[in-house]
């Protein structure tokens, strides 16, 4: 089996909405709302503590049911079958993608290649579970004897990008270590942090699937030249673990082979936290926690693949998303989660979405002659109000926005809870309603501002609303909440992919970088610059001049 090829510009429902849109574009979010009461009913999702309220969105019952439309025309509810029974929807690289089994039941049976995963699967769960509780405890020890106080996860994309974001977004519930992150091949990142550790009590975990990625393994042999000026050879096997699939490579580098957490090819890089290169959440906030973020996802994964379309919360965000990108033109999405924990999402995220469909060859081969991927960005509110805020309420673009938010603080500070959850409430309110002249002129009158005056300011106090967002508003964040909110923008991901006909699990797209700089470095090592265009070679003596 295969994902079809169908190009959606050419089904009747992408013309539908075609049409749709041209009916409805001077339709403004406001007048929507004053033609129909009950709005806001029709257009939110109650699953487990996640509610989500989508009504301030240029949306009507119409456009919903065109876009569920398309979701069935070009087999979405097929691809979600093959995305969780291993089938080879990876075509590029013949691989099934199966992140999600990675969080199934042991009792499951999910096969690739015909041969059931779960097995072992939870084989690594379980020397996760022993290891960590081994460091945790104190049980295991550096090789003075004194127990582990640090945690350094060596690793770059989705061998970085998830664990820091997990582990930060769980601070609440971590435990003595202190995690530090190394990802960058920039010397001044990886010293920064060899500032702060006792090679004594410090592990490292060394997160490659290949183990020759350039950049972690530049700073994996950094960090063990440092390490062995205090500590002999045989010591690393006691402060050294791997997360890869080159035992040979890893054992090349002094790590005991006892100490290697596998991967499986069928997991891509940006969605590999649920597996072994989670150990280093595991190690931060202890086994019991990670697995509840497993099992969040879960939740979440059983939900996306039973709920109708219509209450499918991936589905419907994702069905907003192509709404947005393909019709009116929106080429970016904020995320504005208000909590400081969460601060790391939308990076995590953007490496997320952005490698997954910022593609322009569908699955047939063919360029595409629409918009594919969106530019995903954002910061915590409040702060993002205080910073960019000032484009999406008065700016030319439109820019749908995600509002992120909890109904229950975990230090248990109402007070500041409640002024978190008011700017919270209020700008979604804000950007939907705006404000008109008359508003404006009726502030003006009440300050007693001059007429002359007022009416110079007017024009740039006016605010036309009509700003699309989604509100997704959770009890606590949690473990389980986060792996459920992970695996929801995972799921979007993959329906817009398979809208746009493209493959989402690739990325070709990083290699050719890589491939030149390893020619280039040789030339700076040789100092010899060859042929490259005249800006490139400009540059490159002007570097090798002046180094």
């Amino acid at each position: 089996m295969a994902l079809n090829t169908t190009n959606p510009t050419g089904t009747e429902a992408w013309k539908n909405l075609q049409n749709h849109y041209n009916a409805i574009r001077e339709t403004t979010i406001q007048e929507l709302f004053q033609q129909d009461d009950t709005r806001v009913e029709k257009f939110n999702l109650q699953w487990n503590d996640f509610l989500l309220d989508y009504s301030k969105n240029n949306i009507s019952q119409n456009t919903i049911s065109l876009l569920l439309e398309l979701a069935n025309s070009i087999g979405l509810k097929d691809a979600i079958s093959q995305y969780f029974s291993g089938e080879i929807i990876n075509k590029t690289e013949n691989r099934a993608v199966l992140h999600t089994a990675l969080r199934a039941k042991e009792s499951a049976v999910i096969k690739a290649d015909g041969q059931n995963v779960i097995p072992e699967v939870y084989e690594v769960k379980n020397k996760i579970k022993k290891f960590s509780h081994e460091v945790i405890s104190g049980e295991r020890k550096g090789y003075t004897g004194k127990a582990f106080t640090d945690i350094v996860n060596i690793g770059i994309g989705g061998s970085d990008l998830g664990p820091v974001m997990a582990v930060e977004a769980l601070q609440f519930y971590k435990n003595h270590l202190t995690t530090h992150f190394v990802s960058n091949v920039d010397g001044d990142h990886v010293n920064e942090i060899i500032k702060k550790l006792n090679p004594e009590t410090t592990l490292f975990v060394i997160v490659s699937k290949t183990f020759t990625t350039q950049e972690t393994l530049t700073n994996s042999e950094t960090i063990k030249e440092w390490f062995l000026k205090s500590a002999n050879q045989e010591d690393i096997a006691k402060h050294f673990v791997a997360v890869s699939t080159n035992i040979e490579k890893v054992t090349e580098f002094g790590i005991n082979p006892d100490n290697i957490f596998p991967m499986w090819d069928w997991v891509g890089g940006r969605f590999s936290l649920w597996s072994a290169v989670g150990l280093s959440i595991s190690l931060a906030v202890g086994f019991d926690n990670y697995d509840e973020l497993l099992n969040g996802a879960y939740e979440m994964d059983e939900h996306f693949k039973s709920a109708e379309f219509d209450q499918n919360i991936p589905v419907v965000l994702a069905l907003l998303s192509v709404w947005y990108n393909n019709f009116f033109g929106a080429e970016s999405e904020a995320l504005i989660p208000y909590t400081q924990y969460l601060q790391k999402l939308a990076p995590y995220l953007q490496q997320a979405t952005m490698e997954s469909n910022g593609k322009s060859v569908g699955r047939d081969g063919k360029p595409v002659n629409y918009q594919t991927g969106t530019i995903i960005w954002g910061e915590p509110g409040t702060n993002s109000q205080h910073a960019f805020f000032q484009l999406i309420h008065q700016g030319t673009k439109i820019i749908p926005t995600d509002f992120i938010g909890y109904i229950k603080p975990l230090y248990g500070n109402e007070d500041h809870h409640d002024k978190l959850m008011s700017n919270f409430f209020a700008q979604t309110e804000a950007l939907l309603h705006g404000k008109t002249e008359a508003q404006v002129q009726a502030e003006f009158d009440k300050q007693g501002i001059p007429a002359d005056k007022a009416a110079f300011l007017l024009p740039f106090k006016v605010f036309t609303g009509n700003k699309p967002t989604n509100t997704i508003l959770i009890q606590k964040l949690t473990p389980k909440s986060l792996g459920s909110l992970i695996a929801l923008y995972e799921h979007k991901i993959f329906v817009q992919g398979v809208i746009w006909n493209i493959f989402s699990f690739d990325q070709w797209g990083v290699e050719l970088g890589k491939q030149l700089a390893n020619s280039i470095l040789d030339e700076i090592n040789t100092k010899t610059v060859k042929n490259h265009d005249s800006s490139t070679s400009f540059l490159l003596n002007h570097f090798l001049k002046n180094k």
